[in-house]
């Protein structure tokens, strides 16, 4: 059980870890987005001698505030995160890049960095300055406290991360639908078993699914309206490879921390 701990904690770290690596760029199995159809897509990046790298992704929920992955933010490094981002090699126009201080990062207290899977893998992160909300830059709408996915729900996982464990890059925003895998699927033994907790949703199938530096970005659902709800925070998946079978992309289900994310905003 240890060994396998420490392997899901290494394939979480490079889904995005807040540390120096290259730029990476795909979900694996997806397609291009359309350009700026999902609005609220951040790009989170790092600082290297004077440099930028994109190491995760992330999600704006008001003018003043972004949540991404716990395991995305590491001490040791300055962020910014950049809006109505799509091709991260050419400078198109709609980008907003906004500085973060490091006081405005607020991890949920109770994640461990040193166990992805014990869950709380979500982090707050309070904008140096607003975002101007614009056709390609918009907050998404979150789910109700408690709000549960049901099985086969056909969400969708955007990102910039790699086409597979270790795979090619990309630089335009993807796109991949994935289904939901319910909770009593999911924590199977011959699945993820006691690995997966109920304030996790899982999300995918063997050959579609996020992968490294995706971490931290949206897995967006449809309401009931027509609307789409973030209700995912892309969080690990297999030490096998990110598009393995009987184990889809796992996610901090955004619905069983509303009340902290509202408590957190309110305080700061």
């Amino acid at each position: 059980m240890l060994r396998l701990l420490s392997a899901l904690l290494l394939v979480a770290l490079a889904l995005g870890s807040g540390q120096p690596s290259p730029p990476s760029s795909r979900v694996v199995n997806g397609e291009d987005a359309v350009p700026y159809s999902w609005p609220w897509q951040v790009s989170l990046q790092y600082e290297v001698s004077g440099a930028w790298y994109h190491t995760c992704g992330g999600t704006l929920i008001s003018p003043d505030w972004v949540i991404t992955a716990g395991h995305c933010i590491s001490s040791s490094q300055t962020y910014r995160v950049v809006l109505g981002e799509y091709d991260r090699a050419v400078t198109e126009g709609p980008e907003q890049v906004i500085p973060i201080n490091a006081g405005d990062i607020f991890v949920h207290p109770r994640w461990k960095s040193y166990c992805v899977p014990c869950g709380n893998d979500i982090t707050l992160i309070k904008l140096s300055r607003s975002a101007q909300l614009t056709a390609e830059v918009q907050p998404a709408q979150l789910p109700p406290a408690g709000d549960i996915l049901a099985h086969g729900t056909e969400c969708y996982v955007t990102g910039w991360g790699t086409t597979s464990t270790g795979g090619s890059l990309l630089n335009k925003l993807q796109q991949a639908p994935l289904p939901v895998v319910d909770h009593a699927h999911c924590a199977r033994l011959t699945w993820w078993g006691l690995l997966v907790r109920r304030s996790m949703v899982c999300a995918g199938r063997g050959d579609v699914s996020a992968c490294n530096g995706d971490s931290g970005g949206p897995l967006n659902c449809p309401a009931a309206d027509g609307s789409w709800q973030v209700h995912g925070v892309t969080s690990f998946a297999s030490s096998r490879g990110c598009n393995t079978e009987r184990k889809p992309t796992v996610f901090t289900r955004v619905s069983a921390f509303i009340d902290w994310i509202e408590e957190t905003i309110a305080s700061h």
